[in-house]
């Protein structure tokens, strides 16, 4: 079962571009907002680009707001592509302004998904990986302007912007790594070192993290190719950095390339990226603590000596806190990390719950996000498989929010709830309570999705069914006496279907149970019917398997059966029974050796040892004398309208033989009743 819960880590979401159809209309619009972007961004080329991705509302150059916009959209890139390829190699103030232009101009471009496929096959790929790369110094030099290094870090933080919006697509991926982006790209993550205007520095970096975290996503080769151009000590380095926009960024770099790649996660850790992460983890920032709870589940991911050195570098407290976050994602991670921690060979379960994380994940299975209700459920399925555990999970209020989570059409959510029910009905204390709720009908009228979730409940059903004995027993049948109506029936219900055989006697007979069953039959509620009759039909196949010869086992000691002739007949009658104010003529000898209860009152010392008429007054006389019968015969017919009272006074008189034949005729009535109402549309399990 616990193979059955191992999840794939969500990965890092990739950027989205805008999801339409690219028509001429919205190919001539992206055109034409890049070009005026980019237009007045070099108005004020020196100025700081905070809101370098806002789109203008400046119109377009006639000669882009053509007729024929895709053939427009073609010349567009590729005269940004020449003007790229020009400056390549310059430090001349004007030639640095027209890259930086060139760069923005594709970069607004390329934020429309659509457009990219034109970006690519207008040779922009080459040109904007050379531009990750500063101009030879000799050129700086050689050129006459006073300042020498015009928009020093500016240019390569465009063509590194664009390059990571082109990486969104997969396919153009491998294309810019092997036009050489991935060197140059790392190299930048070392500018951290340059004390020189830091801010425009910070803002480089973040792109090339970004571009990275892009050209390897869900790419095994790439994420490896990164490690080996020796990207991870500087993104690891990059975790300490005073800018929070860098710290995320290097973040989630590291969270793509942990990923499902064995070596990658090795050196992050050898790196000593753990204490940075962990402090991570108290961020008050979202985005920061956000991004350090990916990386960490990423390391951990299949990796249990990994998840030992989290442990021990003390992550467990700050991932607890994380789910009272007011991140949901940060919540989500920290519920399916706490997971990962709790699987079956980790020993700190207990020390989960102990320190605070069963009620706030109660409280997440209850949110309107449902990602969030299925990670928390996870992690309460993997913290319900301790016995400590089970307790508190149910105690703090987590039985409803799991059962409600069963009507899900969610089939993993569903299954993470169905796990953590079947660990909390291993804990015998709140069997009751989960009868009580109506947990057993739940599971029994659930449609589950996958066949996991169905060997679940059948195995919940199972354990629960072991329970009913001894002290869990004595409960339901206390509140099957004295709880509200509609927690005897679910009682009842319950019990129907996983008592023991040996125990119908006491639980329906003697507890009343099977009229709460029979007055289910009457309601008014389709419900109430189905489930009544479903419960009647249980109870008929398990007496069903009695024969006739069962329902009557010899007396372990010899009987004497006067006969039928001496039925109420005054002939050597010597004891007078007074039933209704009538005279049934007995024999003693016959009552002596029938059972203890009448060897008792003749042989006791109680009044009706000598006396000659014995009032019986709480039995009619049809039922008195039908047990009579049966015992100076051994034998008689029980009909279904006297056949539970006639049970009582069997009872009564300790008339094993009787009351045995009283219970079949019952089952029969049941098993009769129940084929004549209609079938339960339930599973059988």
């Amino acid at each position: 079962m616990e193979a059955e819960q191992q999840k794939q880590q969500p990965q890092r979401p990739r950027r989205k571009g805008q999801k339409r159809k690219l028509e001429d209309e919205a190919a001539a619009a992206a055109i034409a907002a890049a070009a005026a972007a980019a237009a007045s961004s070099l108005g004020s080329a020196g100025a700081d680009d905070d809101n370098e991705e806002e789109d203008s509302g400046s119109a377009a150059p006639p000669e882009i707001c053509c007729r024929h916009s895709h053939a427009a959209l073609a010349r567009e890139v590729r005269t940004q592509v020449d003007v790229l390829l020009r400056c390549a190699s310059s430090w001349r103030r004007a030639d640095r302004a027209a890259a930086k232009r060139a760069t923005h101009v594709l970069t607004e471009l390329a934020k429309n998904e659509e457009v990219v496929n034109a970006i690519v096959e207008g040779g922009a790929v080459p040109a904007l990986v050379r531009h990750l790369e500063e101009p030879p110094a000799a050129a700086a030099a050689a050129q006459e302007d006073q300042q020498l290094r015009p928009f020093e870090h500016e240019v390569e933080k465009g063509a590194a912007f664009a390059l990571g919006l082109l990486a969104v697509k997969p396919e153009h991926q491998q294309l810019i790594v092997d036009a050489g982006a991935l060197p140059p790209l790392v190299n930048l993550l070392r500018r951290h070192n340059n004390k020189t205007n830091s801010r425009v520095v910070n803002r480089l970096i973040k792109r090339a993290a970004d571009a990275i975290t892009n050209l390897a996503h869900e790419n095994s080769n790439i994420k490896t190719v990164v490690r080996m151009e020796g990207g991870i000590p500087p993104l690891v380095e990059l975790l300490e950095s005073q800018d929070l926009n860098v710290q995320g960024a290097a973040a989630g770099a590291l969270r793509t390339l942990a990923f499902k790649n064995d070596e990658n996660k090795a050196q992050i850790v050898q790196c000593n990226a753990l204490p940075t992460l962990i402090l991570m983890l108290r961020s008050e920032d979202a985005a920061i603590h956000y991004e350090a709870v990916g990386v960490i589940g990423n390391l951990v991911h299949s990796s249990p000596n990994i998840k030992k050195e989290v442990l021990n570098a003390g992550a467990l407290q700050p991932v607890i806190g994380l789910l009272s976050s007011c991140c949901t994602e940060s919540q989500r991670e920290a519920a399916l990390l706490l997971g990962q921690f709790a699987s079956a060979e980790s020993d700190c379960k207990v020390h989960i719950v102990q320190r605070g994380a069963v009620r706030p994940l109660i409280e997440m299975l209850q949110s309107s996000d449902v990602q969030l209700r299925e990670m928390s459920a996870f992690a309460l399925g993997r913290l319900a498989q301790d016995k400590h555990n089970q307790a508190g999970i149910a105690y703090n209020g987590g039985l409803l929010p799991l059962l409600k989570l069963l009507d899900s059409k969610n089939g993993s959510l569903q299954h993470n709830a169905a796990f953590a029910l079947y660990g909390v009905a291993d804990n015998e204390d709140y069997v009751s309570d989960f009868i009580k709720v109506g947990g057993v009908q739940k599971l029994q009228d659930g449609e589950f999705i996958v066949q996991a979730t169905k060997d679940c409940v059948a195995k919940t059903l199972k354990r629960l069914e072991e329970k009913i004995n001894g002290r869990v027993l004595k409960h339901l049948l206390y509140m099957m006496r004295v709880g509200e109506k509609s927690v005897q029936r679910r009682v009842a219900l319950a019990l129907a279907h996983l008592c023991a055989p040996g125990d119908q006697r006491t639980i329906f007979i003697d507890n009343n149970g099977l009229d709460l069953l029979l007055d289910l039959l009457i309601s008014m509620s389709s419900k109430h019917q189905q489930d009544g009759s479903a419960a009647l039909y249980k109870l008929a196949n398990k007496a069903a398997a009695l024969s006739p010869m069962d329902a009557a086992p010899p007396s372990p000691t010899p009987q004497v059966y006067l006969g039928e002739q001496y039925v109420n007949s005054s002939t050597l009658s010597d004891v007078n029974f007074l039933v209704e104010g009538k005279r049934f003529y007995a024999h003693r000898i016959a009552l002596l050796a029938s059972s203890d209860a009448f060897r008792a009152m003749f042989d006791g010392g109680y009044r009706e040892k000598d006396a000659r008429d014995i009032e019986i007054p709480n039995i009619r006389w049809d039922v008195f004398e039908l047990m009579m019968r049966f015992i100076y015969t051994g034998s008689v017919q029980v009909t279904s309208e006297i056949a539970q009272d006639v049970l009582r006074a069997a009872d009564q008189y300790l008339l094993e033989g009787l009351k045995r034949l009283c219970e079949y005729t019952i089952a029969k009535i049941m098993y009769t009743t129940c084929m004549t109402c209609p079938k339960p549309s339930m599973p059988c399990h």
